[in-house]
């Protein structure tokens, strides 16, 4: 389970419109899909940050049940991001970049290399092991991204838009790996505009209004 308490950060710089102060909390239990809602600056990608070690809050607890996450490096928290930019490396081929994602130093053997290459197949781009990312489409370089963070299988995956640039077909394949995920007891935490993303995969909504989050609808 997920605890994240009083979790507070502020902007002292911030454009017209976006919101400076955050307070977030909320739990999250294996298996569970949670969407979060809200207007571009109200914050969806400053509580991601946070929850992923790239920003650091003011004050508050984020707990993985009685494991303290906070002052925990990225790579040591269980936690896996997919933002909106794919964040792929556009020197490494396919099979690199996620290869990353399951040993850092590429130092492969041949059940992880196998692993690839299901996971490749699984979202349509078998074949495609030895491209780059700039030899992709903009929704291939997406799949590629997803693909490396759901072989990794960590207890919690962040969703930031992750289907965006996808056609339908596609998307339902991706939305069953994630249905596959959470079978498998990883949490998820999705932010989307797509109303059929969230209707597909979310078991519970959150809105984000005015730095604080609040069931959807209230």
């Amino acid at each position: 389970m997920l605890h994240c308490d009083d979790l507070i950060f502020h902007y002292d710089r911030h454009e017209p419109g976006e919101t400076p102060d955050f307070c977030f909390r909320f739990d999250l239990a294996p298996g569970e899909c949670l969407a979060l809602e809200g207007p571009s600056g109200a914050g969806k990608s400053t509580l991601l940050n946070l929850l992923a070690g790239f920003l650091e809050p003011a004050a508050g607890s984020l707990r993985w049940g009685e494991h303290d996450l906070l002052g925990r490096p990225p790579w040591e928290r269980g936690i896996t991001t997919v933002f909106q930019e794919h964040n792929l490396f556009d020197h490494l081929p396919v099979w690199a970049n996620i290869g990353l994602g399951l040993v850092p130093s590429l130092r492969l053997d041949a059940a992880q290399r196998r692993r690839i290459r299901d996971g490749l197949a699984e979202v349509g781009l078998a074949g495609l092991e030895e491209r780059l990312p700039g030899e992709l489409s903009g929704g291939q370089r997406q799949r590629v991204a997803l693909t490396r963070a759901l072989l990794r299988q960590a207890p919690l995956l962040l969703l930031d838009e992750p289907f965006t640039g996808l056609d339908h077909a596609n998307r339902q394949g991706l939305w069953a790996l994630v249905k596959r995920q959470q079978q498998a007891g990883v949490a998820v935490l999705l932010v989307s505009h797509d109303r059929e993303d969230i209707e597909a995969l979310a078991q519970r909504r959150l809105a984000l209004v005015d730095g604080r989050l609040t069931p959807w609808g209230e």
